[in-house]
């Protein structure tokens, strides 16, 4: 039987009964001044991490990109792996088979866009003449811009402009041509090092997680970070696959559009589409741009050009408002703020590289995030489901 304590103040009628079994109330000691001060030494310290940790990645780029490229290739490829391994091939050569496949049909691609490639390359000079003549008969039409031009004309051949001096060269930076192959080296280096790092990612299964079983002691603490590691890498091999199979039926559906609207080079226009639409906003907007241009040259009924901006605007509304929330689901959607956010960051640091995988590796740090208890918060601050606020 549980005994009581009495408290008494004075007088019967203030006597107050609290059960032995209940602790006593505390009260909150007010901070102090060095627990402020250790406080804000912490934040400091969590705040300098963060920001060597993104110069290490802007520094050491050159070693950190081949290693985020390769790991997120294999998660994309991973299931093809499992696949071949149920068919009793073993993870080594199912691994090589994967690897081989991919490159084989990279360079096939590379070698037949790169006709299409290097002729709107070598045409731009056309292009840009092109573009002038067209703009010019635009303006024709309206009289005051093009009495506007008249007049900037004549003012141009009255006062004629002195000529410019030569400029001076500069006999310390190296040649473009040496320039060239530097970078060309560096891209060789980086892209070798990722197909190595992608087979032996492959090839190594599930190593990593028996190690990590391996090293926990407790056979609940095994049980639970095997759970977890296996919810992670499939919604990330799902995500990720998911995604590049959607963006890849979106370059097949716009390549066949544009044979049908007698646009050239469809193909070359729908891997274009394909590979820019991984870069939210930015990338369809550039898209459209670019295919309108290339309309605007191609034809000179405006009509033609407008419908090949809006059949693009059309198939690009409905990829991203119907086909992809329905085969990514609710769970795997982002804040959009937080992705242009993640776009500017790794643009900065990688440059085009980093704003093709931004969201990909936001979409990562998300579902490792929402799996693990204790960042559950930052997955729900990335995540771009909608609740209501409650009513006081």
């Amino acid at each position: 039987m549980a005994t009581t304590i009495i408290a008494s103040s004075g007088g019967d009628a203030n006597d107050t009964v609290i059960p032995a079994d209940r602790p006593p109330p505390t009260i909150d000691a007010p901070a102090t001044p060095v627990d402020v001060v250790a406080s804000a030494a912490n934040v400091a310290l969590k705040g300098l991490f963060v920001l060597a940790l993104f110069y290490t990645f802007y520094f050491a780029r050159s070693v950190i990109l081949p290693i985020v490229l390769a790991m997120l290739l294999a998660l994309i490829l991973s299931p093809a792996v499992r696949l071949l391994k149920r068919c009793a091939v073993p993870e080594p050569l199912g691994a090589a088979v994967i690897v081989l496949t991919t490159l084989a049909a990279l360079a096939f691609g590379i070698y037949r866009l790169a006709g299409p490639a290097g002729e709107w390359i070598e045409k731009l000079p056309q292009i840009a003449s092109q573009v002038e003549r067209k703009i010019t008969v635009l303006r024709k039409s309206v009289a005051q811009m093009s009495k506007a031009a008249e007049r900037v004309e004549q003012l141009a051949t009255v006062t004629p402009k002195p000529a410019a001096a030569p400029p001076a060269v500069n006999s310390s930076q190296p040649p473009l041509l040496q320039r060239i192959l530097g970078v060309t080296q560096t891209v060789l280096v980086s892209a070798a090092s990722t197909v190595i790092l992608l087979y032996f990612l492959l090839a190594s299964g599930d190593m990593f997680l028996r190690k990590l079983v391996r090293v926990l002691d407790t056979f609940e603490d095994k049980k639970r970070a095997v759970g977890v590691a296996r919810a992670i890498q499939s919604d990330m091999a799902r995500y990720l696959f998911t995604i590049t199979c959607i963006n890849a039926g979106l370059g097949v559906v716009v390549g066949l559009a544009l044979y049908t609207l007698g646009m050239p080079n469809p193909v070359l226009w729908g891997v274009m589409v394909a590979t820019f639409n991984f870069v939210p906003y930015i990338g369809a907007a550039t898209n459209l741009v670019i295919l309108t241009v290339v309309a605007f040259l191609t034809f000179d009924d405006i009509g033609q050009v407008l419908m090949v901006g809006g059949t693009y605007l059309l198939i690009e509304i409905i990829e991203g408002q119907i086909v992809t929330p329905i085969l990514t689901g609710r769970s795997l959607t982002l804040n959009p703020v937080m992705i242009f956010i993640a776009m500017l960051l790794w643009t900065w640091l990688w440059g085009v590289v980093g704003a093709l995988i931004a969201v990909p590796l936001l979409m990562t740090l998300k579902i490792v995030c929402d799996h693990v208890e204790s960042l559950q918060p930052v997955g729900e601050f990335l995540s771009g489901r909608r609740q209501d606020i409650p009513d006081d």
